[in-house]
């Protein structure tokens, strides 16, 4: 587009487009104000942040090789990983078989359909996987959503299978859990907490075990889907109804702890044989399944179908009878779409959660959204051999990492083993008591709940996570493993934007503190100067400055007193980043803490009483006359007159990253608002420890960034983003009132200037921050850190305040010699030669800042 179509667009839709930087042409085209070193810095383009998410050719490249991490490692696989691998996958093997059955039985399927779950999720996972210890397959808690929502279908298809329902329930989620991370976006589980997480598994642990409580003791005549504390009342009501069942379940759980309890003794007793007492304690289930299938035999083999002593698996059919397409349909996907959340989250939080941990355990990275893909993966392929819902199961994976595993590829060797049961063991399947399966459930979710310990490491690190906790554990006991999930989410993210949304920043005030090192005070050694790096070559150079909450409110010493910076200049940081939640409780704030503690600067404001606005009517006629008799002006009455007028606000964005419209519009409100409480000053406004571009070009857009041209002593409201008292422009409700404030301060100005004082009477002090001394210069090549074209965004505190005392002070200089309370012209900060420009007192310190830090 041309210029001339340019400006016809602009001016047909009315866009006023930003003027260039102040002082950017006198920087780069005037008398220079530093040295050839000096920085101007550009402003971020939007074409530089789009050309910056289209993705090379090298990068699409790496995105593919990342699908299928195992092409990085299998060139290397030796024999010493083999045999790793082969102790690992046939102790998992062994593990998987029993529990895969049981939980199969925990989602209202048939055992056999356990067993295919297990062995696709194994055999699938080593292509995607970026864990070597995860083991995928049928879970607890997943089991458990799914045997509720099999259950509930059976009101709705009636004329669908239960297999059917539980397999399309798999390719739905599997399907959406894949899009996440085909789109690498495995960022999303990181919304969910960990008190969600120890709520759920503990939630959904308790539900587990009470639900097989009665299967366990053989009692009837009632559902076990239902909450669990009904579930656990009727079993107390049920307790005389208790058969046989009881004596293989009870005793089966308690030889399940038993067995660990022998294991974990003598592997403490004696630490040489720690290894073969680990395996003897991971195989319990394996020999509690086959000492009570081998009894169960004894007791029915010659019994007929039906009169068996206890319930008993009986028929498992051999191979993959249910290998087929799934069955998905319209109707099928519109009743399970309401329960996709929830499958979604628990399919991801677990498996999630445990991959992170043995990663850091093992020293090893995982890629979240990769994990997502080998998730999906498995539950989508997963029903075309008859499999259900499956993830990462937390007990498996610690007893393979544990036995030694070397690469993914062990899960091969899991598939080949329940391959092996698959075809070659049903037989034996046959006898297994329904009892001690339900004891193995028990046993198996038991170390998933939240031992009393760490909810009182919850306690100590965050006291109102822990009413989450407890939140999300009484609302799965008395609800759902859903609801309970539901809770815990939202606590947690109300809580987040609680603390947003209410976060308040920090006033700071300044200490000098210096390190103490064996007595010695870091930095006058010379044994400690290069060393530390403390800088030398002044008196000073062992104490730095640094900047603590006035109120102590970090936990810092109460008796440290800390020095406000400069009177009528305020620090303020902010402490849960500045964006539009958040923005008008912080600033308000601040602006709250600032008139608390000034004074305005024209005390003559409100003339009359009239002139008063209603939210302050001010002092009483009464007072008024009593003022008057003791020679009082009426402006002074009511007002703390040893209290500084506002001179500077500095902001510190080192919690900033980023800001939205909203938060600078709210900036840019306050700024108006403090200009006319200190008319007919201006407020300077420094900003230091900036780390984003994007958040310099939105503050330099606001007119942050530099000092305010202002210099006639009327109100000049600074230009709004988007406000609705500008909505109407120069007919505005903003414009309106400030040519009616701009008229009566024309009227009376000269009356005003009569009546302030000299800025000497709040006293001058220049605070050791602003010294700069005879401070010695460094030898070698300065450079400015921060743009000169951006003299007010500071690199620290430090430079920030010392530039701030400066501008107040040479303000205060020029004022006093030119007898008017006008600022400065602008065209004077850009004269070398002037010793009391504002801006080039700014400049010069930012730079002398910049040559001790870069030097």
């Amino acid at each position: 587009m041309t210029s001339k179509a340019k400006a016809f667009v602009v001016k047909a839709l009315g866009i006023k487009l930003q003027q260039p930087e102040p002082y950017y042409d006198q920087l780069t085209h005037g008398e220079p104000v530093l040295s050839s070193d000096s920085f101007l810095e550009q402003e971020p383009r939007t074409t530089e942040f789009l050309l910056g998410l289209i993705p090379t050719g090298p990068k699409i490249w790496q995105y593919f090789l990342s699908l299928f991490p195992f092409l990085s490692w299998i060139g290397h696989y030796n024999l010493q990983w083999l045999i790793g691998d082969l102790v690992a996958g046939i102790t998992i093997g062994a593990v998987v078989v029993p529990q895969g059955m049981a939980y199969a039985k925990l989602a209202n399927l048939e055992v056999q359909f356990g067993l295919y779950s297990s062995f696709m999720g194994v055999l699938v996972y080593w292509f995607f996987a970026t864990s070597k210890d995860i083991t995928i397959g049928p879970v607890a808690v997943v089991c458990q959503l799914t045997g509720g929502i099999v259950a509930d279908m059976k009101d709705v298809l009636t004329d669908v299978p239960a297999h059917v329902i539980a397999s399309a329930l798999s390719i739905l989620a599997g399907s959406i859990v894949l899009f996440i991370g085909l789109i690498r976006c495995g960022w999303i589980v990181d919304l969910i907490s960990l008190t969600a997480l120890s709520a759920f598994m503990t939630g959904s642990a308790i539900t587990i075990a009470v639900g097989q409580i009665p299967t366990m003791m053989g009692i009837t005549g009632f559902s076990t889907r239902d909450p669990p504390y009904l579930v656990f009342i009727h079993t107390l009501q049920g307790l005389p109804r208790t058969s046989l069942d009881a004596a293989m379940g009870l005793s089966a759980l308690f030889l399940l702890y038993g067995i660990r309890g022998v294991c974990s003794y003598a592997a403490r007793r004696w630490p040489r044989h720690q290894r073969l007492a680990f395996f003897l304690s991971t195989l319990r289930t394996v020999f509690v399944i086959l000492l009570y299938t081998f009894v169960s035999w004894l007791v029915n083999r010659n019994l007929a179908k039906g009169q068996e002593k206890f319930k008993i698996l009986l028929d498992v059919p051999r191979g993959f009878q249910n290998a087929a397409v799934p069955v998905l349909n319209k109707r099928i996907a519109s009743e399970l779409a309401g329960y996709l959340p929830a499958t979604v989250i628990v399919l991801l939080i677990e498996h999630i959660a445990i991959s992170k941990s043995f990663g850091r355990v093992n020293n090893y990275t995982i890629n979240p959204s990769q994990e997502m893909v080998a998730i999906g993966v498995t539950n989508v392929l997963g029903p075309f051999v008859g499999g259900f819902a499956s993830t990462g199961s937390f007990s498996r994976t610690a007893i393979k990492s544990k036995a030694g595993v070397r690469t993914p590829f062990a899960g091969v060797i899991t598939a080949l083993v329940v391959l092996l049961a698959i075809y070659a063991l049903p037989a034996v399947f046959y006898y297994i008591p329904s009892a001690s399966l339900a004891a193995v459930i028990i046993h198996a979710v038991g170390d998933l709940i939240t031992p009393p310990n760490t909810v009182y490491q919850f306690w100590l690190v965050s006291p109102f996570e822990v009413v989450i906790f407890f939140a999300g554990v009484i609302v799965t006991v008395f609800s759902t493993i859903e609801n309970g999930i539901y809770c815990t989410v939202c606590l947690s993210a109300a809580m987040l934007l609680f603390r947003i949304l209410k976060g308040k920043g920090r006033f700071l005030g300044r200490v000098e503190v210096k390190s103490i090192l064996d007595n010695n005070v870091v930095g006058q050694a010379p044994r400690n100067t290069q060393e530390y790096g403390t800088f030398t070559g002044h008196k000073d150079a062992p104490y730095r400055n640094v900047f603590l909450p006035i109120t102590h409110a970090d936990g810092s010493n109460p008796v440290v007193d800390l020095e406000s910076p400069h009177p009528g200049i305020f620090i303020y940081r902010f402490s849960e980043g500045f964006n539009y939640p958040n923005a008008s409780n912080s600033l308000q704030y601040m602006v709250d803490y600032i008139f608390a503690r000034t004074r305005r600067t024209n005390l003559m404001t409100f003339d009359r009483p009239g002139d008063r606005p209603w939210n302050n009517p001010g002092p009483s006629r009464r007072q008024l006359k009593a003022a008057a008799a003791l020679g009082v002006a009426p402006g002074e009455v009511g007002v703390n007159t040893d209290l500084p007028t506002l001179k500077a606000v500095i902001l510190d964005f080192s919690s900033v990253n980023h800001v939205d419209i909203t938060s600078v519009q709210q900036l840019i409100d306050v700024r108006n608002q403090l200009d006319r409480y200190t008319a007919p000053d201006v407020v300077h406004w420094h900003i230091a420890c900036i780390h984003n571009r994007w958040t310099k070009r939105a503050l330099v857009a606001a007119g942050f960034g530099y000092p305010a041209p202002h210099c006639d002593g009327l109100q000049h409201r600074w230009r709004s983003i988007f406000s609705v008292a500008e909505i109407g422009g120069s007919q505005s409700a903003a414009a309106a009132a400030e040519k009616q404030a701009n008229e009566k301060e024309l009227t009376n100005q000269a009356s005003r200037r009569s009546t302030v004082g000299s800025p000497d009477a709040e006293g001058r002090r220049r605070g050791k921050t602003g010294e700069t001394g005879d401070r010695k210069s460094y030898i070698g090549r300065s450079v400015a850190i921060h743009g000169m074209n951006r003299p007010l965004f500071h690199v620290d505190l430090t430079s920030a305040l010392q530039s701030a005392i400066a501008n107040v002070e040479a303000s205060a200089e020029f004022r006093a010699g030119s007898g008017t309370m006008t600022e400065a012209p602008p065209s004077a900060p850009f004269e070398p030669s002037s010793s009391t420009s504002t801006l080039g007192k700014v400049v010069g310190q930012t730079a002398n800042n910049a040559r001790e830090m870069e030097s």
